[in-house]
């Protein structure tokens, strides 16, 4: 069989694990496919919602307690991170926590919380064009962005790595693609790193990482790349077909995206962040998602409180 028609059992049951043709997966998949995981609905933290919360300075939130609830920019179809259920709807993970954590601190409840699926290279016009109040998902921050938008945090900070299959042998690090299709989301960082640092690399871009990772299954691709938090939810979902080989090779601060010129909302979501950091919150919502991957919960990093230019 030739190396772009291979296509493992195991392909449908990633697929089903990731929610996205259950069916198919059903029917296909193997024996003894690894189960699904994710956050469990009951274990997650209740976040205390702020009581006459008021911030006049900002339009965003204005405009939010006029329509009565936030609209949140958030992935899909991340492991641990950000993951929308095909069945119900809901989304989960540690972004989805964080971005609920900070609707009880600008005094929304969370549940009232309405999450749109953003592709990575659509996040910062969706907030230039108020489709969204803040954006939770993976999202870097750099310098260039701060031109387009702005960010409150980090409240974590990742690093680039690479995901493979089991049993590949000759990927150990960015050193070793030269000649290699290494696949990532389109208008990432990651993406563009690959390109710049290492230009022997094939680069492949899809709008999401899952279709990057089901192209990894089925020989596509020989490496994914994007932050060590989002791959290690994909192997831990699969143990048995991926692994995560290498140091980080980048660091990655996640922020939370805000429209550019807002401060007020920016730096009330320093507030929050820094708050739940203290009591605790954060590290119960890394708990109960991301480290149901195996790895402990970190120190937060420093909250960058920076005047925007």
């Amino acid at each position: 069989m030739s190396r772009t028609t291979r296509v493992p059992r195991s392909r449908h049951a990633l697929r089903a694990l990731l929610g996205a043709v259950a069916l198919l997966a059903a029917a296909c998949g193997r024996e003894g496919s690894p189960p699904g995981k994710g956050p469990a609905t009951d274990r997650l933290p209740v976040y205390q919602v702020a009581k006459d919360f008021s911030l006049p300075g900002s339009p965003t939130w204005t405009r939010a307690k006029k329509r009565g609830h936030l609209v949140v920019g958030a992935k899909e179809d991340q492991p641990y991170l950000g993951e929308k259920d095909p069945a119900s709807g809901a989304y989960s993970g540690f972004d989805i926590e964080i971005a609920r954590m900070m609707s009880a601190s600008l005094g929304f409840d969370p549940k009232t919380i309405r999450f749109r699926t953003i592709a990575s290279a659509n996040r910062e016009t969706a907030l230039q064009n108020g489709q969204i109040d803040y954006y939770v998902g993976t999202y870097t921050i750099n310098d260039n962005r701060k031109k387009l938008v702005g960010f409150a945090g980090p409240y974590y900070m990742a690093g680039q790595s690479l995901l493979v299959r089991k049993d590949e042998k000759d990927i150990h690090g960015p050193q070793d693609l030269d000649g290699k299709r290494v696949c990532s989301a389109a208008g990432s960082t990651p993406y563009q790193r690959i390109r710049a640092d290492y230009p022997k690399a094939i680069p492949v871009a899809y709008d999401t990482y899952s279709v990057c990772v089901d192209n990894l299954l089925t020989y596509q691709v020989d490496a994914v790349t994007t932050d060590d938090a989002i791959l290690i939810g994909y192997a831990a979902k699969a143990p048995d077909e991926l692994k995560v080989v290498g140091k980080p090779f980048s660091k990655e601060p996640y922020g939370i995206g805000v429209p550019r010129g807002d401060n007020a909302l920016r730096f009330a979501l320093d507030d929050a962040l820094e708050a739940r950091e203290k009591n605790g919150d954060w590290k119960k919502a890394y708990e109960a998602t991301l480290g149901l991957s195996g790895v402990p919960a970190p120190h937060p990093p420093a909250i960058d409180r920076y005047q925007a230019s």
